[in-house]
């Protein structure tokens, strides 16, 4: 899941990052409204955790631009102020959810997990091919009742593959989903993760490449 964090304080913004890296995410961050925009237009989020009240465009304002402008992006707001009167405003604009500065963290990942799952296209709680079942919320992954350990990376990647039941997912989609923008396109970064992710799934193949395409799990 790829998720952008907007947050002006950023004590705040690296810690958020941090922990929903720690639960696999790839996260950017962005500092003020207009960063924000500029990195929501040229990558395709999952989720948009938006403080609101930012330096420069406004959090009321990039949720507008992001949930009008045809992206795809689900939008959780943050805001100090709990009353009824500015969740609806919030809401209004479009947000997906909305939550209350302080937050416990736990509630933070739980609403982030579920906007995700209402991404376009949507991730089911759990996914099956085979014997090899994934659960992207428990972070877990058996093959024919074996526990499977995988890196964040490692499960980010099959997480992509699986959900795109059956269909062909490039290495730069792969890169861009799981990665965040910090990761170097010209690595042979994915090339190497999808190596060590089939050797853990062992035989029969699951993650199939696709040449001159990219990978797909089939799905039979």
């Amino acid at each position: 899941m790829r998720v952008l964090v907007v947050e002006d304080e950023q004590a705040l913004a690296d810690a958020v990052a941090r922990g929903l890296r720690r639960e696999g995410m790839a996260v950017d961050v962005a500092l003020d409204g207009d960063t924000a925009h500029e990195k929501a237009s040229v990558t395709r989020y999952d989720v948009v955790v938006l403080d609101r009240d930012l330096p420069g465009m406004s959090g009321d304002q990039l949720c507008r631009e992001i949930t009008t402008n045809g992206e795809l992006s689900r939008v959780l707001m943050l805001t100090a102020s709990g009353s009824v009167a500015d969740k609806v405003s919030g809401l209004s604009l479009g947000a997906d959810d909305y939550l209350t500065k302080p937050f416990a963290f736990a509630e933070l990942v739980a609403r982030v997990r579920a906007l995700g799952r209402r991404a376009t296209p949507a991730t089911p709680a759990s996914m099956v091919v085979g014997g090899v079942e994934l659960d992207p919320a428990r972070r877990t992954l058996t093959r024919d009742g074996r526990r499977i350990e995988l890196t964040r990376k490692e499960f980010g990647v099959l997480e992509v593959l699986m959900a795109a039941r059956g269909s062909v997912v490039s290495s730069e989609e792969l890169l861009e989903r799981v990665w965040d923008e910090n990761a170097d396109p010209f690595t042979t970064t994915v090339r190497v993760t999808v190596m060590t992710l089939r050797k853990k799934l062992g035989e029969p193949g699951v993650v199939e490449t696709v040449v001159g395409s990219g990978y797909r799990v089939a799905v039979a």
